[in-house]
């Protein structure tokens, strides 16, 4: 059955893919790197989500605590590998289709109906990590702000700012990062996001570390943050799950990532490398960071890391890691956005392919700076998205718990359930058979671990918004 499916998805698309990997060949020199893809997915991974990891092994204890952050690292290392196959067809190094994002994949191995849902989901999942950004860049500056406060006036003053100016703030940077052409052009953008979440998970850790020896021991439990009855600890669990799902896979920008790299060697080796790598380093952090800040604060770990005010001193080494995040972010937002405009623009300019709004580029020129060619529709449905994950955030800034929905809504379909159905096609592997089996339980126990992290966190939104 699983081969009838392939042949009526795919043949009716091979023709186009073909052309249009002739076509990019010549628009597109593919440069990229092994080192360049490990910036890139760090970039993708290393964000919002290390900041609210000692308070999900927090809740989680001493045991199930690392046990799940390892877990997931393994998960993912599993889906990148199905997916990393599925750049190339037919042969997952020789092709010659190439299939160059997510949302192509799953047209060209699933089928037109898949790939609507996968649609909806990518994107709803690309908007949802967006909308995050604002939350967490917002909390770094306010965070600037009371650590600053707090120095000047003493650890027990009232220091109270607000979230919205600096999402405006942010927002207005983020229209006119958005103006960037595309992925191509982002590479410089994708180093130096690497390298500023590098900095503040660094720090995290560091400070934690420094917390530890201050207090001459290890604070937390095996059963983790006590909670007034069995439900609210099973909230908090859940919840806790879906933070750290939401914290690992990067499969949505994979195949994009994937589709930069020069080869030889083939790309899915490089890609498969660069994953473990990557992986690797993030999980080392992601312990450092999530461990030391439950040892130095034990049942008080706060929701994130930098800007909860565990730490008060050294206040300007907190200040530096809470704008180390905000750049960071400024790429990071970048990093998920990209996908999201290419999509509209393209769907776009083969629907109105005779609209000037849509097709024309005008050249501008302002003092100062080089000339670039800007294009109407680019102009306003960028700017226009960006709004709408500003005011979104401002309705709902609370961080651990749209964290939590977000990890946990797209954890199983994004990184677990497309890639294993892809990976059944392009190795034409039959059901029922010790491959299958094995593929499609590791795809149901996923699925159950994000039913209930989504059942939590979004217990935990509702009672944040009107608790």
């Amino acid at each position: 059955m699983g081969h009838e499916v392939a042949e009526d998805s795919q043949s009716p698309l091979l023709p186009t893919s073909s052309s249009s990997t002739d076509v990019s060949a010549v628009l597109v020199k593919r440069t990229g790197t092994l080192w360049t893809a490990v910036a890139h997915i760090i970039t993708g991974v290393i964000g919002a989500g290390v900041l609210s990891l000692a308070w999900s092994i927090a809740q989680l204890g001493w045991i199930a605590g690392p046990i799940c952050m390892l877990a997931f690292a393994g998960v993912t290392i599993v889906s990148t590998y199905l997916l990393c196959d599925c750049y190339m067809f037919p042969h997952p190094e020789y092709g010659p289709n190439r299939v160059k994002s997510y949302m192509d994949a799953v047209r060209f191995y699933l089928g037109e109906k898949q790939h609507k849902v996968s649609g909806v989901i990518t994107q709803e999942s690309l908007y949802g990590n967006n909308l995050a950004y604002v939350i967490t860049s917002a909390s770094s500056i306010k965070a600037i702000q009371k650590s600053n406060c707090y120095h000047r006036e003493g650890h027990k003053a009232a220091c109270s700012y607000g979230d919205t100016t600096y999402m405006l703030l942010f927002g207005g940077v983020q229209v006119v990062m958005s103006q960037i052409p595309d992925f191509h052009n982002m590479e410089w953008l994708s180093v130096v996001a690497a390298i500023m979440s590098f900095t503040y998970s660094f720090i995290g850790f560091g400070l934690g570390f420094a917390q530890v020896i201050e207090n001459g021991r290890i604070q937390g439990s095996i059963t983790g943050v006590p909670a007034d009855s069995v439900a609210d600890k099973l909230w908090l669990v859940f919840q806790a799950l879906g933070d750290i799902a939401f914290a690992y896979p990067y499969s949505i920008i994979l195949l994009e990532i994937q589709d930069t790299l020069k080869s030889p060697p083939p790309e899915n080796k490089t890609m498969k490398t660069a994953s473990m790598i990557a992986i690797f380093v993030t999980t080392f952090f992601y312990l450092c960071c999530g461990c030391f800040g439950y040892a130095a604060f034990g049942n008080n770990t706060p929701g994130n890391l930098l800007t909860g005010f565990g730490f008060y001193e050294p206040y300007w080494l907190i200040d530096f890691a809470n704008a180390c995040i905000v750049l960071h972010l400024v790429g990071g937002y970048q990093i998920f956005s990209q996908p999201v405009f290419a999509f509209v623009e393209r769907w776009f300019t083969n629907k109105f392919p005779s609209s000037g709004f849509v097709n024309n580029f005008y050249t501008i020129k302002l003092p100062l700076l080089p000339s670039f060619q800007m294009n109407p529709l680019k102009i306003c449905f960028r700017t226009a998205y960006v709004a709408s994950t500003t005011v979104i955030a401002m309705i709902f800034p609370y961080f651990n718990q749209v964290l939590g929905v977000l990890g946990a809504l797209n954890f199983w379909p994004l990184a677990i359930y497309f890639p294993v159905e892809m990976y059944f096609v392009q190795k034409k592997i039959q059901p029922w058979t010790r491959k299958w089996v094995v593929l499609r339980s590791f795809s149901f126990f996923c699925l159950l671990v994000s039913i209930v992290g989504l059942i939590g966190s979004i217990e935990g939104l509702i009672s944040a918004k009107f608790g």
